[in-house]
């Protein structure tokens, strides 16, 4: 592992490790104990390694956990789905995040997705960069093409822009969702410049990101419904889709469609009417 993993790895089963009660782990309750959470020979045994060795995993040491570890351990610390597939990626046994698009949008899928109409659709990067997005989308968020190319990130934009913080449904459940997915995504990437220099900022930026990102939270993505509250049309209830080009896998595509049963299809319309139809 590079020791950018392996810093990562040992903060965020220090992080899990802290959350777990003893109790649920099938400990006896009882005993004084100064931290929160497991101890590190109680992971260690319950997860058939020896004590030494799991300390030096929390230390960042230049060890290899095999899968079965990984795996051992994730039961122990009870972990979530996503977090199972974190630390298998951090430790090597799993699919590496893809490397960033490095020569922009190609001209094709600007094609497909402005051929999505009045669907609000945009493309980032492996680091969550804008490169491209459609008619409808523009008109979802007026200020993306006035926003500096440099600043032009979806989680710079998602904490530090008033525009976006007033678009989203709830900003504070939605934001931590933007941060623990983006986490997920580049965790064993965190050494990268690019992945460093964001960070950085947006500490410095944002509290509420500075508070996220120590927790160490991860999560990720699923389709489901987002509440959008625009200052034209009101409430639309969008079903949020992504999707990644077979000839371009350091892209993501963010495709929002009206949810079923909704007024949105129509509020959709007239934000981003057929051409020859007049804008409202």
């Amino acid at each position: 592992m590079p020791p950018s993993a392996r810093r990562e790895l040992a903060g965020f089963l220090v992080s899990r490790r802290r959350q777990v009660d003893p109790a649920a782990a099938g400990l006896p309750a009882g005993g004084a104990r100064r931290t929160p959470g497991l101890r590190r020979e109680e992971v260690a045994l319950l997860s058939g390694v020896s004590h030494t060795w799991y300390t030096w995993l929390e230390q960042g040491r230049d060890i290899r956990p095999s899968r079965q570890v990984i795996d051992a351990l994730a039961r122990t610390l009870r972990m979530s789905p996503a977090e199972h597939e974190y630390v298998r990626r951090l430790a090597g046994h799993g699919s590496s995040a893809p490397a960033d698009a490095t020569e922009g949008l190609p001209a094709h899928v600007q094609r497909l997705i402005d051929a999505l109409g009045p669907s609000p659709a945009y493309a980032i990067t492996g680091t969550w960069s804008i490169v491209g997005w459609n008619r409808a989308y523009e008109r979802l968020y007026p200020g993306v093409a006035a926003v500096p190319p440099a600043d032009r990130n979806l989680l710079w934009l998602v904490f530090t822009d008033p525009a976006v913080r007033r678009l989203l449904g709830d900003w504070t459940t939605d934001s931590r969702r933007f941060l623990t997915q983006f986490r997920a995504e580049v965790g064993p990437r965190l050494a990268d410049r690019e992945v460093v220099d964001l960070v950085a900022r947006l500490e410095a930026a944002s509290p509420h990101f500075r508070t996220g990102w120590a927790s160490h939270d991860v999560d990720r993505f699923s389709s489901g419904e987002r509440r959008f509250e625009h200052p034209e049309v009101g409430t639309l209830l969008l079903e949020h889709h992504q999707l990644t080009p077979a000839d371009a896998p350091g892209l993501q595509l963010v495709v929002y469609t009206a949810a079923e049963g909704s007024e949105t299809a129509a509020k959709l319309g007239r934000l981003t009417p057929e051409p020859g139809r007049g804008a409202w």
